[in-house]
């Protein structure tokens, strides 16, 4: 199980222990973590679970895929920093992986 932090767009932080293998955005609907809408389900077609992953974090994840970062470009107010949470799979070593919300979701 690791630790993740998830921040709200009101500045809001809940830390929440997420299974390994299931990915940030299954931590964030089954503990009713507000602005990750998840419209989709996880299939990578919606954008509506993006997060911006702290700085400190992004190099320690998965890059993302060409498909992802086609539907990363489809979301609200796209960064540098930018990830469909459903596509982040949690392990031991993402123990203290911060992610924040975006203002809305597409």
């Amino acid at each position: 199980m690791a630790k993740i932090t998830y921040i709200d767009k009101d500045k809001n932080k809940k830390i929440i222990e997420v299974a390994d293998g299931l990915t940030v955005m299954e931590g964030a609907v089954q503990n009713d973590i507000p602005g990750i809408d998840a419209d989709c389900g996880g299939s990578m077609a919606c954008a509506t679970c993006h997060v911006y992953v702290q700085d400190e974090w992004f190099n320690k994840i998965e890059k993302a895929t060409d498909a992802e970062q086609d539907m990363i470009d489809m979301a609200y107010e796209p960064k540098k920093n930018s990830r469909l949470s459903c596509q982040i799979i949690v392990s031991d070593k993402l123990d203290g992986l911060v992610v924040t919300t975006p203002e809305k979701q597409s």
